[in-house]
């Protein structure tokens, strides 16, 4: 990988969800472009695992805990330096049916993991990069929350409102230096989240791809490391599709 462009020499990012799929593939990319890299993951073991490869730190958290968000900022601080690069993925597909069949439970248990947590660590992320100038933040969105997926109705409105708080968010932080916020909206990505979906439901997913299969992990991640580098300046308040020719708009 060139070092001279795209280079995340001196930067320091921490990945939700990093321990494994997506965000670990994130890790590793980030890592690789020359990054210091904090694995935040619920289970610290796939945390710690994923941080030993890369010569990263691992950070066991819940993205939900105002707590321990901030524990995980600062311990990384101190072991590294400022986090200058925030890259939010950790979430949940939550249960699988139609909006009859499914509990209010069932909605917020969705909405807490991949709507609020995002929100308090894009809180916490900013006042930092507000602080010294500079910070790249890149939210994981969803295809289906621009075109919305039947039976996966909590997930399709928590992707919707990423793709909304990115947009707010990237507006608010223009102007108080070079910070960037933007989303990336994968369609079906071959990770062990479809483990948990009916054969169904990834079916239906995987039909309306063009390209007629699912993406990889590393092909998100190439994405990201792009809107992730000092070259992406110009661009804020965006999502970026990866989607095989799936999304529409």
């Amino acid at each position: 990988m060139s070092e001279e462009f795209f280079s995340l020499k001196g930067q320091v990012a921490v990945v939700t969800g990093g321990g494994q799929g997506i965000g670990a593939a994130i890790c590793k990319r980030l890592a690789a472009a020359g990054a210091k890299v904090g694995v935040f993951d619920l289970e610290a073991g796939k945390a710690e695992r994923v941080a030993r490869e890369i010569d990263g730190v691992g950070l066991a958290g819940d993205v939900t805990s105002e707590a321990d968000i901030e524990t995980a900022l600062e311990t990384l601080e101190s072991r590294a330096g400022p986090v200058s690069i925030l890259i939010k993925y950790a979430g949940i597909t939550g249960k699988a049916g139609k909006i009859g069949e499914l509990s209010r439970p069932d909605l917020e248990s969705v909405l807490q993991v991949n709507v609020v947590g995002p929100w308090l660590f894009c809180k916490a992320a900013a006042e930092s990069m507000r602080q010294h100038g500079y910070g790249r933040i890149i939210n994981i969105a969803s295809v289906a929350g621009k075109e919305g997926n039947p039976t996966l109705g909590p997930y399709s409105a928590s992707k919707a409102a990423i793709i909304a708080l990115t947009k707010s968010l990237a507006k608010e932080l223009v102007g108080m230096g070079d910070i960037t916020v933007n989303a990336v909206s994968p369609a079906v990505i071959g990770t062990p989240i479809l483990d948990g979906l009916p054969q169904t439901t990834v079916d239906y997913m995987v039909s309306k791809i063009p390209m007629g299969r699912v993406g990889k992990p590393e092909e998100v991640a190439a994405l990201v490391h792009y809107l992730a580098s000092k070259e992406a300046s110009f661009t804020t308040g965006q999502c970026y599709d990866i989607s095989g020719g799936r999304a529409t708009y």
